[in-house]
């Protein structure tokens, strides 16, 4: 089945089922099959990610079949497989109007029918008369482009084709479409027996939302049409953009009583923060994303009738890092445990594969700091917050890079943030700010940490400064004057902090190339599990322990 008619150009595309060396192509302009254009195969296509779609299934829909209708549909799906589409169906019996919205493999038929729109950018409605008296149907390939039905005058399909018509096509290409389906189904055959046999990642436990997934499908998250149940419990923390609270999903058939049964967080931002809320909640919908140091997302709701747009993701009793330190001395094992897990955190947000070596965009966290870290019950980091987070895609432009701005939080502001000179013709920039922001939080670690000795009362970095500093002051302090955080000589009698701190020295370089990268820093820490055990014996931490 040739899927590129509605071409101007005839672009070659290559077809191994029917041979080594088997090209065809469709066009739809005068004489275009007179220049047959050989193009070679973009290695991207094979990385194709899923596609973001309004996914509702069925709902009453407020449209009628005339110019351009909102959905009504407020959940946002990942497609299942790559090559899915987004797709609307509107239909009225002249009493019930109902919309439908769905991904759909366009190789596949839709209520009867092969859509053939399904390379549009928008969703322009098409009557389909034989499928009753008002029944329309659009499909297009573009995030949530199904959100927008464009009822259009002229897009009415024919009724009924001559089935002698038919026949007589179908009797030239049979041959050909069976070879090509035959073809089709091979290689998903091949792709599925694939995917069973392929071995698990190693390094992803989601154990701390394992009950979550486990009472509440992962789909169903997703692709659910009404609004969870969620009890709101109280606020657990407040930012610039949003609030975040404590909830607990309620179980909505334990005998008609809404019984809570999983507790969560929910991130509420009111309508006038709806751009925030929708970049944060595109970092999130990244399925590569997912890391066991990367805070795990379950939904984002858009709750319309409260004038509010909700992020919910899993619950971290322990609260964020720079609470936890303020209230709790670290041993030398906890030191590492959380040190060691934040650096994977933020070297996978900045890989460009997953542990199984699938590509991912790059991600620059972009407001690194103790409170948006969340501390899990095994004492391991997360990473949160990625409402100010940049994708480091490499079709970005400098003036798009240029315009996201000096944003962050001046405590944690590399020097070439706080002057506004980042390297915006190179993207590992912006990886150099978060390891600047990574060493700072490394050191607080490191300054409640009983191995260096007498431990002092808590305090963030640059803490002479006090509360909330401008850029100016810390400009004065970080660039003028070269200042960085104290590390005393007492804390480099420990073998292990000593290397952590020397490691902190190479993350916080005045020169951005100077520093290390996230994935060295964890090389770092990786060696240190080897260290020698004779060495921690006469530690200052043994010391203090005994005494």
């Amino acid at each position: 089945m040739l899927d590129d008619y509605n071409n101007t150009q005839c672009v070659m595309k290559q077809y191994k089922g029917l041979g080594p060396d088997y090209y065809m192509c469709s066009c739809n302009s005068e004489e275009c099959n007179d220049k047959l254009i050989f193009t070679p195969v973009n290695n991207m296509d094979m990385f194709q990610l899923p596609q973001l779609c309004k996914f509702c299934d069925v709902l009453p829909s407020i449209c009628n079949s005339s110019g351009i209708c909102s959905s009504v549909c407020n959940r946002t799906s990942i497609c299942e497989n790559p090559g899915e589409v987004c797709v609307s169906v509107w239909h009225t019996d002249g009493e019930n109007t109902t919309e439908e919205t769905l991904c759909h493999d366009p190789l596949q038929s839709i209520h009867g029918v092969m859509l053939d729109d399904y390379n549009n950018t928008q969703c322009v409605m098409k009557q389909y008369k034989g499928l009753g008296p008002d029944y329309y149907m659009c499909s297009c390939n573009s995030e949530e482009c199904n959100e927008k039905l464009i009822f259009t005058p002229g897009t009415v399909t024919p009724e009924v084709l001559s089935v002698h018509a038919v026949l007589i096509s179908l009797a030239v290409l049979l041959v050909l479409v069976v070879v090509i389906i035959s073809f089709l189904y091979l290689h998903r055959l091949i792709l599925l027996r694939q995917r069973q046999i392929k071995p698990k990642c190693p390094g992803r436990d989601f154990s701390d939302t394992r009950a979550i997934i486990s009472d509440v499908d992962a789909n169903s998250l997703n692709h659910n049409t009404e609004l969870l149940p969620i009890q709101l419990e109280r606020m657990v923390g407040k930012g610039r953009f949003a609030e975040v609270h404590r909830a607990r999903l309620t179980n909505a058939n334990a005998g008609g009583a809404n019984m809570p049964f999983q507790m969560v967080a929910v991130k509420i931002f009111p309508s006038e923060e709806y751009i925030s809320w929708k970049m944060e909640r595109q970092i999130f919908l990244d399925v590569e994303l997912r890391h066991e140091n990367v805070l795990h997302f379950l939904t984002a709701e858009e709750r319309r009738a409260d004038h509010q747009y909700w992020l919910i993701t899993a619950y971290h009793t322990k609260g964020n890092l720079q609470d936890y330190l303020s209230t709790h001395l670290l041993s030398w094992e906890e030191m590492y445990r959380l040190g060691c897990s934040l650096a994977r955190g933020v070297a996978h947000l900045h890989s460009e594969q997953t542990p199984c070596g699938r590509p991912k965009v790059a991600i620059a966290h972009r407001d690194l700091k103790s409170a948006n870290v969340l501390v899990k019950d095994d004492l391991t980091c997360c990473l949160c917050d990625f409402g100010l987070s940049l994708k480091l895609d490499s079709s970005l432009s400098v003036d798009e890079l240029a315009n996201s701005g000096q944003v962050g939080t001046a405590r944690y502001m590399a020097p070439e943030v706080l002057e506004s000179r980042i390297n915006l013709e190179n993207t590992e920039s912006f990886k150099q700010t978060d390891v600047y922001a990574m060493a700072l939080v490394l050191w607080e670690l490191t300054s409640r940490c009983i191995a260096i000795g007498e431990v002092k009362e808590y305090e963030l970095p640059f803490g002479k400064l006090r509360d909330h500093p401008c850029v100016e002051s810390m400009k004065d302090s970080v660039i003028r004057d070269r200042e960085r955080p104290e590390i005393p000589s007492s804390w480099c009698k420990h073998p292990g902090v000593n290397a952590v701190c020397a490691t902190i020295v190479d993350c916080w370089d005045q020169d951005p190339e100077a520093r290390l990268t996230a994935h060295c820093v964890v090389e770092r820490f990786s060696a240190l599990q080897d260290l020698d055990q004779n060495s921690l014996s006469s530690s200052p931490e043994l010391k203090i322990q005994t005494e």
